[in-house]
């Protein structure tokens, strides 16, 4: 059995950010369409007219200021609300396979090792553009790696699913494994939902898990543990079964829902003692953790979970957040936490990459500086 490591980290951030406020402006230029074309039936009663949205609002709901994204246009159209993502021909490279060849160069650059060392590919993320082939096998082609390669969705934690996975993988004999992270969150957002339409953004990061005996530098992996428990309460029905619905694909629920304040209430705790049980489990005291670096799905929650495992108020720049920046990455969010903010990281320091999200499902990694 080889110990397994976390020898480098890649990130690709899409060129094109978009604010609060003009997420805004064209949701309110929405909200005005719809409410003056239903104002007969909603005097009536018959319709609920559409409530406004502000950067107040968002600010305060999740600590989200602005989010990267692959196409901006069709978001700042009221008549589109979409992203504008043209279907490229099967001879090209598809767009999540493209971002996540970004982010694994980039991570590939850091380790400064040749690919023929790379003995597997994991793509794990929570929207994968088709059934098959897998993009992981797209990803794995693009980069000229030998091996197999596979896909893998676990919602916003399949990153932590994907590291325990490629470290099981280093443990039976791989030398190193690549694991990508490609998420084009955009495609999956109903942009006209007030309670949702900031949430998410697009981002690919990646990872790469090597054997500890040929490691030369990173992040040693002290354990790993996965959780997941079923819930309703964030769900996405969009698959190709919806064609045989002879209703269609328009439900609103073939695209991102959630019951947010249940999700707070249940996940805030289950991920809590999760984190503490498996501190315990593993000898290490998680008041001394010197990060955490968790999934970026709404400050109030990550603040929460941090007070609960800190056992106080996280000092600045001990519970990482990058969300203000980025928004919801899904299984993104916390590895592009911990690839921004383990530079001043010295041997012996030990950290945590925790993610939760739809299933439920969540994923802890405790890791110590080499």
């Amino acid at each position: 059995m080889n110990d397994a490591v976390i020898a480098a980290t890649g990130l690709y951030t899409p060129p094109l950010s978009l604010s609060n406020a003009e997420l805004v402006e064209t949701f309110n230029a929405y909200v005005e369409r719809f409410n003056a074309a239903n104002a007969e039936a909603i005097a009536r009663g018959e319709v609920q007219p559409l409530q406004p949205s502000s950067v107040e609002f968002i600010e305060k709901a999740s600590g989200i200021k602005s989010r990267f994204v692959v196409d901006k246009t069709g978001l700042v159209d009221p008549e589109i609300m979409r992203p504008i993502i043209p279907e490229r021909p099967n001879d090209q490279l598809s767009i999540l396979a493209e971002i996540a060849v970004e982010a694994a160069k980039d991570a590939i650059a850091r380790w400064g090792k040749p690919v023929s060392e790379i003995d597997a590919v994991i793509c794990a993320a929570s929207n994968m553009q088709r059934a098959y082939p897998a993009m992981a096998i797209e990803v794995q082609q693009a980069l000229g790696i030998d091996g197999f390669a596979f896909d893998m969705n676990v919602a916003c934690s399949s990153a932590t699913f994907g590291i325990k996975t490629a470290a099981d993988f280093v443990a039976g004999g791989a030398k190193a494994v690549l694991m990508v992270n490609p998420e084009i969150c955009s495609g999956h957002l109903n942009f006209r939902d007030r309670d949702s339409h900031f949430i998410f953004g697009d981002v690919a990061t990646a990872v790469i898990v090597e054997r500890a005996d040929q490691a030369t530098d990173g992040w040693d992996i002290l354990g790993t543990r996965l959780k997941t428990q079923f819930s309703n309460n964030i769900r996405n029905n969009f698959g190709f079964l919806n064609r045989a619905d002879p209703e269609g694909v328009g439900k609103p629920d073939k695209l991102f829902v959630q019951e947010g304040r249940k999700v707070f209430r249940e996940v805030v705790p289950m991920v809590s003692e999760m984190i503490v049980d498996h501190a315990a489990d593993l000898g290490i005291d998680p008041t001394g953790l010197k990060r955490l670096w968790l999934h970026q799905a709404n400050i109030n929650m990550n603040e929460m979970i941090g007070r609960k495992v800190l056992g106080r108020d996280p000092a600045p720049g001990e519970n990482v957040i990058i969300l203000d920046e980025y928004a919801n990455t899904s299984s993104a969010g916390s590895i592009i936490a911990f690839h921004k903010a383990n530079d001043d990281f010295q041997t012996g320091d030990t950290g945590l990459i925790c993610s939760f999200g739809a299933g439920y499902s969540a994923g802890t990694v405790f890791v110590r500086k080499r």
